[in-house]
């Protein structure tokens, strides 16, 4: 935690100059779980209360997998979090869609990197023909509603009530956005057919 607000201080006043992403390797793993128990012990991002084993988490952050990508993300070469394309559900009929997380280390919120980092998660995504995106949210994290409403994903759930962390009740809400315009044709087909 010391090092993050180091890095913030060097920011503070600096403009998103540059920001690369790396693929992470499995000896980034204990990086990658550092920021994400850091969400888990401070924040109502994530729903778990206590933090995460390394083999807990490597049950959703994929490495070295052709399809589904986990990335350390740098901005002016000092790292600002990460960020992962996963897998949606565990079923063949899933396989064109995956679910998008960032992670952004304290201090490097509200910087317009998670704009820039959705576009090149869905750049991946689509390179590995996935045809929707989705991104489940805590109906607390505000920034995160905004920035994927500000790009035009549609809500396609919000589940209230649905959780309890830190003594009060959490919404869930998911968004989603269809990049296959042959998918998003006929899934207009269906609901015409469905309402007539």
């Amino acid at each position: 935690m010391i090092g993050w607000k180091l890095e913030m201080k060097d920011q503070k006043n600096k403009k998103m100059n540059s920001l690369n992403f790396i693929e992470a390797k499995k000896n980034d793993l204990s990086i990658i779980l550092n920021i994400y128990n850091y969400y888990i012990e401070s924040t109502t991002t994530t729903f778990y209360y206590d933090k995460l084993s390394l083999d807990d988490f490597k049950k959703f952050i994929f490495i070295n997998h052709n399809k589904y990508k986990t990335f350390l993300i740098y901005q002016n070469k000092k790292l600002a979090g990460f960020c992962f394309i996963t897998q949606f559900r565990k079923k063949a009929a899933y396989d064109k869609t995956a679910e998008i997380g960032i992670y952004l280390i304290p201090g490097y919120t509200r910087r317009g990197i998670g704009k820039e980092v959705v576009k090149y998660l869905v750049s991946i995504a689509k390179k590995n023909h996935i045809e929707v995106i989705l991104a489940s949210i805590s109906g607390e994290n505000i920034t995160s509603i905004k920035l994927f409403k500000n790009m035009k994903y549609k809500q396609c759930a919000h589940y209230k009530g649905i959780a309890t962390k830190f003594g009060r009740k959490l919404d869930f809400i998911d968004f989603q956005k269809i990049y296959n315009l042959n998918f998003f044709i006929i899934y207009l087909k269906w609901i015409i057919i469905y309402i007539y």
